[in-house]
């Protein structure tokens, strides 16, 4: 997908490249520059260096996005930085002999993975601040902002969990559908559509379901819910089931996520969830090793009693090695999934172990589908690409103009009367496709 499609110039991937991007990256500048007494009391004039030094790599970042230049080699040493120059070489190696990469010249996919990785790059060039965070002020005002939706959530959850054993089969089935669809809907807080304004949660989510069952394009709960409930049925004692998340959102959603977690848990659907989360700051919001242990954190030491309640229970989970959290490079690295048994084997091969893996979110689906112009009506299937370390199965507010899977005709109904519906998160899809 790139930008220079005569297409593209009226798309989506237009508008983040053009707009979006220089409107997260002028957010970036100014949070270094707000927090600069910080940095002076912490480290001294070695900090105040440091945030100068930063801000000026950002803004020549900037004007080079802007005025549309090639590309450039990452040089910060970090264990990634081969594989994203290689990268760099094979989209060189598509274009003619003279041309070069550049920012409206490039996949869009491409483009905006290299940009988080360029802002990480300025930082990690200029310690002692080379592991902040430009991020984490707009993720935990998200947090603070969604705090009666967390309450609603957590309460429900705590009150669930009481009764949970005297469930029959029907019941759990649709308590499980109800927090999958929480967990879908959780998506829509999304800092990096926003370009990081406020997109937090306000009202109780468990309320909102029932109106927003209409706006889910695919629904293959059913087909989730047989793997789960089948799996449980012939587990043994000794066997295990693994369930792995492959994460978006810090905030509330993935409050929402671990919500999940923990009924999939006590309901003995699964004996083990596996998170998946980012090495370093991507995407304005997306959920690293620090925001998840923070989130845990924050709970535990919660007023609210149910809130306080979640937070021991997962950190229990987390001692008891039932719940645990990875990350690993390739999710943020620009390479589709399809191509994860190659670039990042031992990953895959950690996923095979999965009974199914939840895939959370828009970007999530990009990498899943390629990030291509398909038909609407092409399987899910074909738009993974022979991408089947285990089931699996994305939930996902649409955010971008890349669908699949839809029924014939579906799609007609939205051209002339929203034509905005692929990108302002109001449809989603729970999409799964069980091949292997």
């Amino acid at each position: 997908m790139y930008c220079c499609d005569s297409f593209l110039l009226r798309s989506f991937a237009y508008f983040t490249i053009k707009d979006r991007l220089p409107q997260i990256l002028t957010r970036v500048i100014d949070t270094l520059h707000r927090h600069k007494n910080e940095f002076f009391e912490e480290h001294g004039e070695k900090g105040i260096e440091a945030e100068k030094n930063t801000i000026s790599i950002l803004s020549k970042l900037r004007n080079e996005l802007q005025t549309d230049k090639p590309l450039v080699s990452l040089d910060d040493k970090l264990p990634d930085v081969p594989l994203w120059n290689q990268y760099l070489e094979y989209q060189q190696n598509l274009l003619d002999g003279n041309e070069q990469p550049s920012w409206f010249q490039s996949p869009w996919l491409y483009v905006e993975c290299y940009m988080y990785r360029r802002i990480h790059e300025a930082l990690v060039h200029n310690p002692p601040i080379d592991d902040y965070d430009v991020f984490k002020e707009a993720k935990v005002q998200v947090f603070f902002e969604s705090q009666q939706a967390i309450i609603a959530l957590c309460t429900y959850l705590q009150e669930l969990l009481k009764n949970i054993e005297d469930l029959d089969e029907k019941q759990l089935q649709e308590e499980f559908f109800k927090l999958l669809q929480v967990s879908l809907w959780g998506n829509k807080c999304d800092l990096s559509i926003s370009a990081g304004e406020d997109n937090s949660q306000k009202a109780s989510p468990l309320k909102l379901l029932d109106n927003l069952k209409t706006f889910i394009l695919v629904d293959d709960m059913e087909s989730i819910w047989s793997l789960l409930i089948n799996s449980k049925k012939r587990r043994t004692s000794k066997e295990v089931t693994r369930v792995d998340i492959v994460l978006d959102n810090a905030g509330y959603e993935l409050i929402t996520d671990l919500v999940l977690a923990d009924f999939l848990l006590s309901s003995k659907l699964v004996t083990e969830i596996h998170f998946h989360g980012k090495c370093i700051p991507w995407y304005v919001s997306d959920t690293t090793k620090q925001d998840f242990n923070w989130t845990i954190k924050q709970l535990q030491s919660a007023n609210n009693r149910w809130m306080s309640r979640c937070g021991m229970n997962w950190e229990g989970s987390i001692k008891k090695g039932v719940l645990v959290y990875h990350d690993h490079m390739f999710w943020t690295l620009p390479h589709e999934f399809c191509s994860m048994a190659q670039v990042a084997t031992d990953l895959y091969t950690e996923l095979q172990k999965s009974h199914l893996i939840i895939f959370k979110g828009d970007l999530n689906y990009r990498k899943l589908t390629g990030d291509r112009k398909w038909e609407f009506t092409v399987p899910f299937h074909q738009a993974l690409n022979k991408f089947h370390p285990a089931p699996l199965c994305s939930l996902r507010t649409l955010k971008s103009d890349v669908q699949v899977g839809l029924k014939p005709g579906q799609v007609e109904q939205f051209v002339t009367s929203e034509p905005d519906w692929m990108i302002c998160g109001k449809y989603g899809v729970v999409q799964f496709d069980a091949s292997l």
